[in-house]
């Protein structure tokens, strides 16, 4: 059986696809960290109006340095829940990122074998250990990136799980 012209177009279609979609995903999360870090510029800068406001009716030094520091914490706050937001979004990306990727090379490696198994299959003189070779290749790098995807997926589960426990 000969590789026909379709297969690889169909092959190379599916890869685009997914390319696709990581490059939507990608812009996807860049617009939300965008507009994370734009309402916390604005809540801030609001913050800072509003405190300055206050600082310059006050005629106590002890009142406003409780003043001060009172923005000062409550600055810090929400800068770290936007740390969190960030981080949030970055891990929720790393996983789907990661699950996308897995479909991709699954799907994508038997593709690619039925694709290697026709053209050699093609090929005077066959041999089948080019093709097994090839299997047995796609097969490792497909454990390999599931045990990586796994060790990802462990590692910021638990910092994940201990965020969402604190709130």
């Amino acid at each position: 059986m000969v590789a026909k012209p379709e297969q690889y177009s169909e092959l190379h279609r599916k890869n685009m696809e997914a390319a696709m979609k990581l490059a939507q995903m990608s812009i996807e999360n860049s617009q939300r960290m965008v507009a994370l870090q734009v309402d916390a510029a604005k809540e801030l800068f609001q913050d800072s109006v509003e405190n300055a406001k206050a600082l310059a009716t006050v005629k106590d030094p002890q009142q406003a340095v409780a003043l001060r520091a009172q923005y000062t914490q409550e600055t810090a706050q929400k800068m770290m829940e936007t740390a969190r937001q960030m981080a949030e979004i970055g891990n929720t990306s790393r996983s789907e990122f990661s699950r996308l990727l897995t479909e991709q090379l699954a799907g994508g490696s038997k593709d690619m074998i039925d694709a290697f198994q026709s053209f050699f299959g093609s090929l005077p003189g066959q041999n089948t250990q080019v093709v097994e070779t090839m299997q047995k290749a796609m097969a490792t790098a497909n454990s390999a990136f599931e045990q990586i995807a796994k060790a990802s997926a462990t590692a910021f589960a638990p910092q994940t799980a201990a965020k969402k426990a604190k709130k």
